[in-house]
């Protein structure tokens, strides 16, 4: 099952294919500018029945050195069947479209990054017949983005490098630097990045950081996630209120039934009573004021 921060470390580059211009400087691969690029269909299935898709297929077109396809695979773990499908995309896709073909990795661990980056090779150990380097991107690259103008430069950059950094112990500086960034931000251009960031920290604990960002620094935006947490805050008053209906209700239950049996009650016990918050503990108080002959009775084990 494809997880949530899987999709959003590839659809970044669907929703701004331009964000592999400034990340090939980061990662030191020296490329002529961009002039456009479009997204491919991601079937790579045959004729025979074995279906293959990647995760992100970009067409790149550059000035000056012709065009290319680049392939981005979100990877969350090792998978020893990339060992096999990773060769496979690259050498289909060139036969298929006679271009160049890059393939670029996106993690979010250092370990899955380093298994990653490692050469597969296709042949005898003493002559490899095809060879697949991946280029990868991932918390030992990523820029730490803690600067807001720096974040507010290139917001899907700085995007990716939260959604890699989602386990760095500086994750609530990042986050916080993406929310003060995007809260000048008009809504239309902010609410992805705002989906894309939730989206790729999945259940870490970073997650309820940003939804608390969200929820705090960009209360104003109209998008999904924040809807959400604005439904959930509301179903949590809602419970809350019926909660403390229920309390209340069970409060002046034991004082109507001292007071029908005509038991005084002094005003520091009224004022016990009404400030119980226990429906458990005022259950108790109401079965024993059905027989108590003082009001401190109640209250006895």
């Amino acid at each position: 099952m494809v997880s949530a921060p899987h999709e959003a470390m590839h659809r970044v580059f669907q929703e701004y294919p331009g964000l592999f211009t400034r990340l090939s400087d980061v990662l030191g691969l020296h490329l002529p500018p961009v002039a456009s690029s479009e997204p491919l269909t991601v079937d790579l299935t045959e004729n025979e029945p074995l279906e293959r898709r990647v995760d992100t297929l970009l067409r790149i077109e550059t000035q000056g050195d012709g065009p290319f396809l680049l392939v981005v695979e979100a990877q969350g773990k090792k998978d020893p069947g990339k060992t096999a499908s990773w060769p496979y995309y690259v050498t289909y896709l060139n036969n298929k479209y006679r271009l160049p073909v890059l393939l670029l990795v996106i993690c979010q661990d250092h370990a899955t990054a380093t298994w990653a980056a490692r050469p597969l090779t296709i042949g005898l150990p003493q002559w490899p017949t095809v060879t697949t380097r991946p280029l990868v991107a991932g918390p030992h690259n990523m820029p730490v983005i803690t600067d807001v103008a720096e974040a507010r430069k290139d917001l899907a950059l700085a995007t990716l490098s939260a959604i890699t950094h989602a386990d760095n112990p500086d994750v609530d500086a990042i986050l916080k630097t993406m929310s003060v960034a995007l809260r000048d931000t008009p809504e239309s251009i902010a609410e992805p990045f705002v989906e894309l960031i939730a989206q790729g920290l999945g259940n870490r604990p970073a997650a309820q950081q940003w939804r608390n960002l969200v929820a705090v620094d960009l209360s104003f935006y109209t998008s999904p996630l924040s809807e959400e947490i604005r439904d959930e805050g509301r179903a949590e008053g809602r419970a809350q209120g019926r909660v403390e209906g229920c309390v209340e209700g069970q409060a002046k239950a034991v004082l109507f039934v001292l007071d029908r049996r005509g038991i005084g009650v002094t005003d520091a016990i009224r004022e016990k009573i009404t400030a119980c918050t226990d429906p458990e503990l005022l259950q108790r108080w109401l079965g024993r004021a059905l027989f108590a002959t003082t009001a401190e009775e109640i209250f006895g084990e």
